[in-house]
């Protein structure tokens, strides 16, 4: 009885010719396949290609655009130089002459860049918390000495224009363009003709023409 109930099953199970390997071989097939096409998503010949794109585009722009940043001059350097102004101080000082010293400074800064009073200076005299102007004339009296027009510097002039019949030659290396030769041909010509009457006389020292009176203009005054 055994044998008959085993004997129809094996009719009904349908051959197998490559059994169990036949399997494995189809799943083994079709992990193959899909990490392939994973592979092909993930990475793209089109990417890649663009990536080396910019990565060239690159490589030629940052070399030009370096040596324009570098040849421009920086913020820092620019607001400076700019900032500085020159500023003419005379009488009882350790370095009497002119000084740099930054925009908006007062007279105390231009006193400690001259190296501060001499043993005779009256400290009193000059207000060190006054403001001090490009081109500006700064004198500082001995004890006992009385200010005249002509240790001012600028007399009834405008704070910080040099007045060109009074100043000596630091005072007038103050103005643009102004060094000590051109100083020297100003002061000559006030000594013979008697002085400027007008800030336009200045034009009539060798050398200083229409283009030079144009910058000195607005630093100089007569009186």
């Amino acid at each position: 009885m055994s044998f008959r109930r085993r004997l129809p099953e094996a009719w009904y199970t349908a051959p197998d010719p490559e059994g169990k390997k036949g399997t494995m071989r189809k799943r083994n097939q079709n992990l193959l396949f899909w990490m392939a096409v994973i592979c092909i998503l993930c990475c793209g010949c089109g990417k890649k290609e663009s990536a080396l794109l910019i990565g060239e585009g690159m490589e030629t722009a940052l070399p030009k655009e370096a040596e324009e940043e570098a040849s421009l001059p920086s913020r820092e350097e620019e607001g400076s130089e700019s900032s500085l102004i020159r500023v003419y101080v005379c009488g009882a000082v350790a370095s009497p002459g002119v000084v740099e010293i930054p925009g908006g400074s007062r007279a105390e800064d231009a006193l400690r860049a001259a190296g501060g009073f001499s043993q005779e200076a009256a400290r009193e005299a000059v207000n060190l918390a006054d403001w001090v102007n490009d081109g500006q004339k700064l004198y500082f009296p001995a004890q006992g000495e009385e200010i005249s027009p002509e240790n001012s510097g600028t007399s009834d002039a405008s704070p910080g224009l040099v007045n060109i019949n009074t100043a000596d030659a630091a005072g007038l290396c103050t103005l643009p363009g102004v060094g000590e030769s051109r100083a020297a041909d100003i002061i000559a010509w006030r000594e013979a003709n008697g002085g400027f009457d007008s800030c336009e006389d200045i034009m009539k020292v060798p050398g200083i023409k229409d283009a030079m009176y144009e910058k000195i203009k607005d630093k100089i005054a007569v009186k």
